[in-house]
């Protein structure tokens, strides 16, 4: 197969008004489209980029596997001929607010109302639900392949103060939940493929993708990453919605997991096992995020955690503490593998034994700019803490990962590391 271009590509793909003419949809429905993924240094959040309205323009979001449906600024120059409001009569959500202004995306009455919110700042807000034009590559060849269109997309408008905290550049927020609005459902509705997606998030510089539908998982060098030798496990829901904003009765849409112990080196870590399940009021268990650049712990966890992981590497020399880390150590007194700093593993063990999702040196420590590298993982506010793991964006790097909704599993890799390719690799065709 002949090698194709590198992702940095889709990260300027169509970014010219002539090309963007150019690019004309596929014939029938594609097998998959995808959107390009880059890291911001600045604050660790994955960045997506695509082309809306009409005519097309590029829009740059940040990825959340939370949230509820796609929203973007429509206060700070939203223009398009082709927008539409989501009329009270849709019943497809709840009215919004009137609004006394010129009609535009920000200002329509008679308007369904939807929550955008922004995680990082942990403000929700109200705004209008509409539809307008979205375009996405697909995977065919030459990849990034033509431009699909999906010509009434819903999402809803956020105001200018949400995107404070956002990477730079950033005019909103892509949900890849498994809300009814989000991506990955609204896509597979749209070009009638499978319901998932395939998430596989890059380091600092690199670039990856997310690919909606059925692609193969392919990677340079030649490797191919076959759905059947992925290690699945269910998700699980949470009865209790973790959003910024709902209504009573409604279940979470981010995406949780079945982690029933940890482990240190191969070494059960002594924690209450309570904590890592889901209670009535929706407290506890593990969820996957990533709007947390890092790994997030409850308080006696994060202790249990750090303890045993701080025994298990006590020949290795420590340094001071780097914030947010607490427990750091003389990088150039660490050894090196294939799968990162030589550490002891972290080991996520999934319903009961099931299945466990290994972590490895390249995930579980991080660099810092003073030659340190420290035990990736932060301790929890036990005032706002609702969910006892997350599992932050650095520790799900350079791992495929599946997220099935019509299964309801997601389906992993393990370190791609191990396998002499990483995120950066993803080929498309």
């Amino acid at each position: 197969m002949a090698r194709l271009p590198p992702l940095a590509a889709l990260l300027v793909l169509c970014m010219l008004p002539a090309a963007c003419r150019a690019a004309t949809a596929p014939s029938g429905n594609p097998r998959a489209v995808v959107l390009p993924v880059r890291k911001d240094g600045a604050t660790g959040q994955y960045v997506t980029g695509f082309r809306q309205r009409t005519p097309l323009v590029p829009v740059t979001a940040v990825l959340d596997l939370a949230g509820t449906a796609l929203w973007v600024d429509c206060e700070r120059g939203y223009k398009s001929s082709t927008y539409r409001g989501v009329t009270c009569a849709s019943k497809l959500c709840s009215c919004g607010s009137s609004c006394d202004g010129a009609p535009s995306p920000s200002c329509l009455n008679d308007t369904c109302g939807g929550f955008p919110g922004n995680p990082v700042t942990r403000v929700t807000t109200i705004g209008n639900m509409i539809t307008d034009v979205l375009a996405l590559p697909t995977t065919s060849r030459p990849a990034p392949g033509q431009l699909a269109t999906a010509p009434a997309f819903l999402f809803t408008c956020g105001a200018t103060f949400l995107t404070k905290g956002l990477a730079a550049g950033a005019t909103g927020m892509a949900s890849l939940s498994r809300a009814r609005f989000a991506l990955p459902t609204q896509l597979a509705s749209t070009f009638r493929f499978s319901r998932r997606f395939a998430l596989c998030l890059p380091s600092a510089g690199a670039a990856s993708v997310v690919v909606f539908g059925d692609a193969p998982y392919a990677f340079q060098p030649g490797v191919e990453v076959s759905r059947s030798s992925l290690i699945y496990t269910p998700l699980l829901i949470n009865p209790v919605s973790t959003a910024g904003a709902s209504f009573v009765g409604d279940k979470s849409d981010e995406y949780f997991i079945g982690v029933t112990a940890i482990k240190v080196n191969g070494r059960a870590v002594p924690l209450n096992a309570k904590l890592l399940k889901i209670n009535k009021k929706g407290v506890g268990g593990t969820k996957l995020s990533t709007v947390a650049p890092y790994t997030v712990l409850e308080s006696s966890i994060y202790k249990a955690v750090t303890g045993a992981f701080a025994a298990a590497t006590a020949g290795i020399p420590r340094a001071k503490p780097v914030a947010p880390f607490k427990l750091c150590y003389d990088g150039s007194k660490v050894g090196s593998t294939r799968v990162g700093p030589a550490v002891p593993t972290i080991e996520l063990v999934l319903q009961n034994g099931a299945a466990s999702w290994v972590v490895f040196g390249a995930n579980s420590m991080v660099a810092t700019k003073g030659g340190a590298l420290c035990l990736g993982v932060v301790e929890g506010d036990n005032v706002t803490t609702v969910t006892s793991v997350v599992i932050g964006g650095h520790m799900m790097e350079d791992n495929l990962l599946e997220f099935d909704l019509a299964a309801s599993r997601l389906g992993f890799s393990s370190s791609l590391l191990f396998r002499q390719t990483n995120c950066n690799n993803f080929r498309l065709g």
